[in-house]
């Protein structure tokens, strides 16, 4: 019985303490801290504007060697993939035939000579008989047209001589041009026409040598408008373009272009820009495939905005959020321009001085308050030991 009765003021005690406790009310949950979101303060600088395109190498000369008299080859002068120069002989052609028109040619003219100076003093006699009158006037106006046609016929053989020097110059069948000769289509004792459809070679100039690249006409019109406006300024050199060889190799000259197309194609909308690079070591060979770095001018006052802070909208605009007033997220609409690197030039909708958004842009929504840090990129990652 004893044991009973110790036992119930304890129990009451607990009780009291549990209804105590009812009573008091929960804690309040924790108040939600705005989210952290690394931000970059835009600035206006001046940004060099450039565009890659692609293009081909085109030798800034070429030639294709042709006979102009017929006959036999009897001799190669030069050796093929090799640089000649201008006027080098290439080719002899067998040239009895036309040492032979030549001296038949002077034997004519030889003849010609003679019989104007008989016909010359044949007329002088004439004209000193009709003075006396002894002679018809009918005899020397004769005597004197046989002169004159003496003297024309010696004008006729004089030409057929020069044509006979220059035919058999012509066995000697020279370079047109200077430059780099490829592979001769004809061998030795092979028979060529004058003025014949095949080249016997063709030679290409390598230095200086062009690089054609097509682009967008749409692209050139608008960077025409930028500097007549005032937005581009152009280089003092004038356009400067860099070749990319492949991934990791850049040509070590600079090109510069000097030539734009006054014809759109049809059926790609672009026209041809040609620049000239200076090509020593004949690195670059006619037909190969480049990437150029086209250094259009330079854009002053320019506002960057990285690719990553900008994304589109469902209406394919560009959009940013920055960090506005009382550190309050703010969407702003983008109009964007070209890309240079990694960012966008942003033509309207951001100003220097806005704190944009770069990281962090899942956690914010337009009008909720956030906690803007600068923004530091991650270090790139270490390479790895082989």
């Amino acid at each position: 019985m004893r044991s009973h009765a110790s036992f119930a003021p304890s129990l009451l005690l607990v009780a009291a303490a549990l209804a105590g406790c009812n009573d008091a009310k929960p804690p309040a949950p924790p108040a939600m801290q705005a989210p952290q979101v690394g931000v970059i303060t835009l600035e206006a600088r001046a940004v060099s504007v450039t565009a890659e395109l692609a293009g081909r190498v085109v030798p800034s000369l070429i030639a294709e060697v042709r006979p102009q008299v017929s006959g036999i080859i009897e001799k190669r002068h030069f050796t093929e993939g090799t640089e000649v120069k201008e006027g080098e002989i290439l080719y002899s052609i067998a040239d009895a035939p036309y040492k032979s028109a030549l001296d038949n040619a002077a034997a004519v003219l030889d003849r010609a000579q003679g019989a104007v100076t008989a016909a010359v003093n044949k007329a002088e006699r004439y004209r000193s008989l009709s003075n006396r009158q002894v002679a018809s006037l009918q005899d020397m106006e004769a005597a004197r047209a046989a002169a004159d046609q003496a003297r024309a016929d010696v004008a006729a053989a004089e030409a057929n001589v020069a044509a006979a020097k220059i035919n058999l110059d012509r066995t000697k069948v020279r370079a047109p041009i200077g430059g780099r000769i490829g592979t001769s289509a004809l061998t030795v004792g092979a028979l060529v026409t004058a003025n014949q459809s095949n080249a016997l070679a063709t030679i290409q100039t390598l230095d200086p040598i062009y690089v054609d690249v097509p682009q967008s006409s749409t692209m050139v019109q608008r960077v025409r408008s930028d500097i007549a406006e005032g937005k581009l300024v152009p280089g003092a050199e004038g356009v400067r373009i860099t070749l990319l060889l492949d991934e990791r190799t850049e040509y070590k000259h600079h090109g510069v272009l000097k030539f734009t197309d006054v014809t759109v194609s049809e059926g790609t909308s672009t026209v041809t820009l040609r620049a000239t690079f200076a090509n020593p070591d004949r690195y670059l060979l006619p037909g190969m495939f480049v990437r150029g770095v086209v250094t259009l001018g330079t854009q002053q006052n320019a506002v960057l905005a990285p690719q990553r802070a900008v994304s589109r909208n469902p209406r394919g605009q560009a959009t940013a959020m920055v960090a506005g007033e009382g550190d309050k997220a703010e969407a702003r609409v983008l109009d964007v321009g070209r890309v240079i690197g990694g960012d966008w030039i942003v033509e309207s909708g951001l100003k220097p001085g806005d704190r944009l958004i770069v990281d962090g842009l899942q956690r914010v929504r337009p009008g909720a308050p956030v906690r803007p840090v600068p923004f530091a990129p991650a270090p790139p990652p270490a390479a790895a030991k082989p």
